[in-house]
């Protein structure tokens, strides 16, 4: 067994005093990384669908919030709000929602507000796209791994340090039978000259997947697809690779963008999550009416 020591009290004479501030540590651990985050995301922007960028002419620290770390200008003259997420960890729900109580009280509000990370809880993307905001457009960023390591972001190709991610398209049907079908038209990106959501199409449509009966805290997948799998790939390489005995009859219906029909379950409500060729996944909710 460890014991554990008893705490002990100095009194204020023998209290070590306070020191003058150390300035180095200023741009150590996160606010060194942040920091260079955004002099990345000056330099390069982000890049979008079809060649498309959002550029910053300026960003610079935004001082007394927590969860917005940036403030900055577009090239268009419109003012833009950053928010990074950590390091080693997705971009949680709890991020999101403390960002958009602090930029309420900004102002001028910003017409942007940015989430960039490496990778996004499903609920906090799932905020992000369906909050309404009107004025405000809410985008997802994804963050370059290369990042992560000053050798590759040295070694990388320019301007593919941060993607803007789409927003998934998906139609709810019912059935004549009364059983649900979901389409998947793919994600609408923002097209940064209309300054709208347009439409991204199925070409890109790496997987998807569908949960039936989705309870809010957590995706379970009862459908799984992958519309670009060419012949032996999808499905046929997973029968191959865990060994396993799969209905051969099911796995062309695997295969599109329409979901097998389902019945509604005890929650009401579908969750389907999209991931595109480049690896960059969004997750849509729809309630069952």
């Amino acid at each position: 067994m460890e014991a554990v020591p008893f705490a002990t009290v100095l009194s204020l004479d023998e209290a070590e005093q306070p020191k003058e501030a150390d300035v180095a540590i200023a741009r150590s651990g996160e606010s060194a990384r942040q920091h260079s985050w955004r002099d990345e995301l000056l330099k390069t922007g982000i890049r979008g669908k079809g060649g498309q960028f959002l550029n910053f002419s300026s960003l610079e620290t935004l001082p007394d919030t927590a969860c917005l770390h940036a403030t900055g200008t577009l090239n268009t003259g419109e003012r833009a709000v950053v928010s990074f997420g950590p390091e080693h960890a997705p971009l949680e729900q709890r991020q999101v929602e403390h960002a958009l109580h602090e930029a309420e009280r900004l102002r001028p509000a910003p017409k942007f507000i940015v989430f960039c990370a490496f990778a996004f809880d499903s609920e906090a993307a799932k905020d992000i796209d369906e909050t309404k905001w009107p004025g405000v457009t809410l985008l997802k960023a994804q963050m370059n791994t290369d990042l992560l390591t000053e050798d590759l972001k040295k070694a990388r190709s320019s301007n593919q340090s941060f993607w803007l991610m789409g927003q998934p398209d998906v139609d709810l049907r019912k059935r004549k039978d009364g059983s649900f079908e979901v389409e998947v038209n793919g994600f609408d990106y923002f097209d940064t000259t209309k300054g709208e959501l347009v439409s991204g199409g199925k070409a890109k449509i790496a997987m998807w997947s569908l949960d039936t009966d989705y309870d809010d805290r957590s995706l379970f997948p009862r459908q799984v697809f992958f519309p670009m799998a060419g012949k032996g790939e999808g499905w046929s390489k997973l029968k191959r690779d865990i060994r396993a005995e799969l209905d051969e009859s099911l796995l062309d219906q695997f295969h599109g963008t329409v979901s097998l029909p389902f019945e509604a379950g005890d929650n009401r409500r579908i969750a389907v999550k999209i991931v595109d060729d480049r690896g960059i996944e969004s997750l849509k909710v729809i309630p069952l009416t």
